[in-house]
This record gives C-alpha cells, sequence and structure tokens, in this order.
C-alpha cells in the first residue's frame, strides 16, 4: 500500500493543523465501510473522510460533495449518538504503525464530558473504523471481527481494544541509520524487498524508490558495491529529514494511457520518462486524485449491485422463457395437417369403422397419394374427426396467443437491456434510485415498503456545450428520455441515438439556429457515448429532427419508432 505508516504520520500532522479544536457538525455513512464526518473550525468547515474499503483504505480531508443514502445506516446513528458535537483534541499515532487514533470530548446523555476515540486502521482487507469508550472498550465497529474470523484479535463491542500486532521492524527516526542498512544487507534479498522487510511504515513504492535512487536498483542487498552502500545511507538520511521537517512534496504517477498507479510524499522518479507526474498541495489532495474517481464508480456500482442481479436474473428468466414460447410456436405449425386429417375422416365416414388403430385414406390435397392416419380405437371415426378438429383449432388459438408472448417477451427484454445500459453508465446514487422507480412502474420490481421514504425531484438531463456553442442534453434513463425527446425538445431540434442499440437519448438543441458540422458532430460522438457501444471502436448513430419521432400506444420509457432519418459513423467521445 502506497498509503504506508510514515505517509500516515505526516497525514496526522496535515490533519492536526486543520482540524485540532474543531466540532463534529454531522457525520454521513456514505458506503458501508466509510464515514464522513463534516467538522467545523473557526476557519470554516472541512470534511474529514474515513474508508474501511479493502481496495482503498484511508482518511484525508475531501472537497467532494458525496451522495449520502436516504436513510442513516444503524452504525451512522450510533456514531451521531457518540460524536455529534464533540471537540478533536488530538490524533495519535503508535510508531508508524498505520493507525491513527482520534481523540474526542464528547457529551453524554447525562451532560457530563466524556473522551471518546475512533480508531482508524489502514491494513488493507484488515481495515477497520473502531469507536472506543473512556475506557478503551469497543462500542461498535465498521466490521465486526469474531472468534471465526481471527483466533489472534477480536474486535467486538464490549471487549477492550488492542492494537494491531507489531511487526518489529526499525523506526528510521530514532534508529541508527547503518543499523537499517545492515540490517537490509543480511536479507540478501532485492534492495527494495529488504528494506520492506526491515524499514517500519515503508510502503513497496517508497522502498522502491529508495533503492532506484540508491542506484542499486534490484541488487541483492547483500552484494551492494561501498558506492552503493554510501548512496543509499545518503537516501535514508534524506528520508529521515523530509519526515523530521514535514517537507513533503506529495506526487502520483500515471502510465501512458492517463491511469494513476502510484502516489507518495516524495517525489517519484522509478517509473522513469514514459510516465506522468503530477504534484499537489497537500497530501490529502493526493490522496483524493488517486482514490475518488475508482471509489465513486465502485460505491456507485455496489449500491446498485442488487438491481443488477435482479435484471440480470429477470433479463435470464425471459430470455428461456421466449425460447420455450419458440420452441412451442415451432409445434403449432402442424395445426393444418391436423385440420386435413378430419376432413379427410370426415369424408369417408361411410366406409370407416370403430376399433382401428388408424385409417389409410387417398388425400385429396396432395393428388390422392394414400396417408395413414392414426386414430383412437376407442372412438368413432365422426370423434376421431373431432378429436382432430379440436386439436386443430387448440394449436390456432395457441399459435396466436404464443405469437403476442413472444412478440411481447422480445419487447420486455430489448427494454431490460436499455435499463441494464442505464445501470453501467449511472454515477451517483440518485440516478440509480430512478431507474430502480422506473423498474418498479413498470412492473418489474416490487416497490419498497415500509419506513419513511425520502422523495427527491426527478434529475435534469445532462447537459453540455458543443465546441461553437450548441447545448447538448442525455437522457439518464429511459423515463427521462421519453421527457426529453417528446415534451422539451423542439420539433426542429435534431435527436440522435446509436443504431440499434440500448442508448441514451440526445437532443441537439437548435433555438431557431441551423445546425453546424461541429455541432452534430459533437452531438453523434456523445450518443456514441452514452450507449452500450461506448467500448466499441467506430460505431452507427441514427438522427433525425425531433418531429419524426412517434411513440407507439402502450411502448415501454423510451422506446420510440422513426422512419425518416440519416446515420453517421463516429467514435464514441466523452463530452467535456
Amino acid at each position: 500500500m502506497a498509503l504506508d505508516g510514515i505517509f500516515l504520520h505526516l497525514l496526522s500532522d496535515e490533519l492536526k493543523s486543520a482540524l485540532i479544536g474543531a466540532r463534529v457538525d454531522k457525520i454521513y455513512q456514505t458506503q458501508k465501510v466509510e464515514l464522513v464526518f463534516l467538522m467545523r473550525t473557526r476557519g470554516g468547515a472541512y470534511r474529514l473522510l474515513m474508508s474501511a474499503s479493502g481496495s482503498a483504505p484511508r482518511i484525508h480531508l475531501t472537497a467532494q460533495s458525496i451522495e449520502n443514502p436516504s436513510n442513516p445506516p444503524m452504525l451512522c446513528m450510533l456514531m451521531r449518538k457518540h460524536l455529534s458535537g464533540a471537540s478533536l483534541t488530538d490524533i495519535e499515532q503508535a510508531g508508524f504503525d498505520r493507525v491513527l487514533k482520534l481523540i474526542f470530548s464528547a457529551v453524554n446523555e447525562l451532560g457530563d464530558k466524556v473522551k471518546r476515540t475512533l480508531v482508524i486502521e489502514i491494513m488493507a482487507q484488515y481495515s477497520n473504523i473502531i469507536l472506543l469508550d473512556e475506557n478503551d472498550l469497543i462500542i461498535d465497529s465498521v466490521k465486526r471481527v469474531d472468534a471465526s474470523k481471527s483466533s489472534v484479535r477480536q474486535i467486538l463491542p464490549s471487549l477492550k481494544y488492542e492494537l494491531p500486532p507489531s511487526q518489529n521492524k526499525l523506526n528510521i527516526l530514532n534508529t541508527d541509520l547503518n543499523e537499517i542498512i545492515s540490517a537490509a544487507e543480511n536479507k540478501n534479498s532485492p534492495l527494495s524487498n529488504a528494506l520492506l522487510s526491515v524499514v517500519e511504515g515503508a510502503s513497496p513504492v517508497l522502498c522502491r524508490e529508495i533503492a532506484y535512487r540508491s542506484s542499486a536498483g534490484d541488487t541483492l542487498s547483500g552484494e551492494m558495491s561501498d558506492a552503493q552502500r554510501t548512496k543509499l545511507r545518503f537516501e535514508l538520511e534524506v528520508l529521515k529529514n523530509t519526515v523530521i521537517n514535514r517537507t513533503v512534496s506529495p506526487t502520483s504517477v500515471s502510465n501512458a494511457d492517463g491511469k494513476l498507479i502510484d502516489f507518495s510524499f516524495i517525489p517519484i522518479t522509478q517509473y522513469g520518462s514514459a510516465a506522468q507526474y503530477t504534484s499537489y498541495e497537500s497530501l490529502s489532495e493526493a490522496l483524493e486524485s488517486f482514490y475518488f474517481e475508482r471509489e465513486r464508480l465502485v460505491r456507485t456500482k455496489s449500491k446498485a449491485e442488487d438491481l443488477f442481479k435482479t435484471v440480470n436474473n429477470l433479463t435470464e428468466r425471459l430470455a428461456k422463457k421466449i425460447n420455450n414460447q419458440l420452441t412451442e410456436l415451432e409445434e403449432c405449425k402442424d395445426r393444418e395437417r391436423k385440420k386435413i386429417f378430419a376432413e379427410l375422416i370426415n369424408a369417408n365416414l361411410y366406409k370407416l369403422q370403430k376399433g382401428c388403430s388408424f385409417y389409410e385414406l387417398e388425400n385429396y390435397y396432395n393428388e390422392n397419394v394414400p396417408v395413414k392416419i392414426p386414430v383412437k380405437p376407442e372412438l368413432t371415426p365422426s370423434e376421431n374427426a373431432q378429436r382432430y378438429y379440436k386439436e386443430y383449432r387448440k394449436m390456432r388459438t395457441a399459435e396466436e396467443m404464443l405469437t403476442k408472448l413472444i412478440e411481447q417477451g422480445r419487447d420486455d427484454l430489448a427494454y431490460l437491456r436499455t435499463v441494464l445500459d442505464e445501470l453501467n453508465r449511472a454515477e451517483t446514487e440518485r440516478e440509480i434510485g430512478e431507474i430502480r422507480q422506473e423498474l418498479a412502474d413498470g412492473g418489474f420490481i416490487k416497490r419498497k415498503t415500509g419506513g419513511k421514504q425520502k422523495k427527491n425531484q426527478p434529475l435534469p438531463p445532462l447537459e453540455f456545450t458543443s465546441p461553437d456553442g450548441f447545448k447538448v442534453y442525455v437522457g439518464r434513463n429511459n423515463i427521462q428520455n421519453d421527457k426529453l425527446s417528446l415534451k422539451t425538445a423542439a420539433k426542429s431540434d435534431i435527436w440522435f441515438h446509436i443504431q440499434k442499440a440500448p442508448g441514451s437519448h440526445v437532443i441537439l438543441s437548435l433555438d431557431g439556429r441551423k445546425p453546424t458540422d461541429v455541432s452534430m458532430e459533437f452531438a453523434a460522438k456523445t450518443a456514441a457515448y452514452y450507449s452500450s457501444g461506448r467500448e466499441s471502436g467506430a460505431v452507427e448513430v441514427d438522427y433525425t429532427e425531433v418531429r419524426n419521432l412517434k411513440k407507439p400506444t402502450g411502448a415501454k420509457p423510451g422506446y420510440v419508432i422513426y422512419h425518416v432519418y440519416n446515420s453517421a459513423l463516429v467514435q464514441p467521445e466523452q463530452p467535456k
């Protein structure tokens, strides 16, 4: 983890300078393992984010306004009970452990001042956020750990809190540097690995950077030359002074595609000139930049996980049902043969008798070629004819019903695929909520009952501006697509949609002007991006005037038909 104990040590100083004396104004549990505290000081307000996510545990100040759930979870209510209005008095760290203790002065139900401690442990999948009372007894935690999960250290209410087991590494601030170098040499492994196993609170990226700067690279620590050893001591001295003097230079590194891959509190040079480097004003800013966009998408998808599962299950069941209906429909094609058998039997009643297992008759529908007609011996010829007539009528009725059911099923299947596309592109909880409401209105899922339901105003469509000043609007879901295309847009505006695939309705608003090539291309690329084809290469996008759109009676939300249109082959491109 790049967020190591040394980084956390420096970050705690940054948090202290901003938050000591701050009062807890509001507490939100933005997801199961994430808390956001709104802290107020005389100088202003700060948002403190704490996450125990296994993939991105962290604590830092954030400038982002993170969407909160409509109903606060029970743990959030507990945190509010103990910490609302409390003042932050100190932030503690034991050595370079990846554990911070936020000490609060709070007031209990009786009005007495009490100490409350919020512990955040930054330890990958074992990360946690734990609330302690004045006796260091656990009140509760984001993740409860019982004996079935750990035989060494349980995290449960009323148990005494204990720090994670020490790793017995060397602290760079109070250990002679020669001792650290000697310990690394004794490991006789690649220098970066040796430093990682020896230096307390050092992350892999930091150890690789020190090894890289020492010109030792992946040289075995036990085989360093005198020059490399001297250079290593110099780099460790620089690191020690950086920590003592707090002379940090927060930096992140991206690959050639712009994907963030690492960060540290010192400049990173190990990736060479092929990488891209970004500097930040603060450690919190570096953390937020590195984690927020990735975690935002993960956060959204986790909140829609149940909806994804439901829609996928509905899609699978519906596809299977349609296949079964198609098989039944294929069997109905035999109905004309049943009718012919009935008519041939009726035409020959005068010479047929009861008790036969089949009748061999001339088929005057096929040049009098003899045909064997299976019959039931216990029935009279007339009754056998009526049986075939009955089977014919049954198949004819089934064919009519199956044709309608298959058509309806295919419409539903196409609609559910548009919903999956919407879910894949949803970026906020409110967008997911509106999709959930859309499915409930359509009868695909049950409405949530019980509890206080918070009603929000419908979200507006996404809005962008083309390079030459035309407004472009994008529907977020099927309900919004209908409203945007059929009610909001002017008849002369231009409508865009990916061809024969799920996607958003996109409107190029002309406002009385003629569209330009630039604006048309911008809108077409936007329609390609906000569709199921955004990860593809070039895709076909249809476009037509809004006046040419029609919505069939009873059609699903978002479904329109059009016959007058043009198409353009474009590359999906995110609008800016």
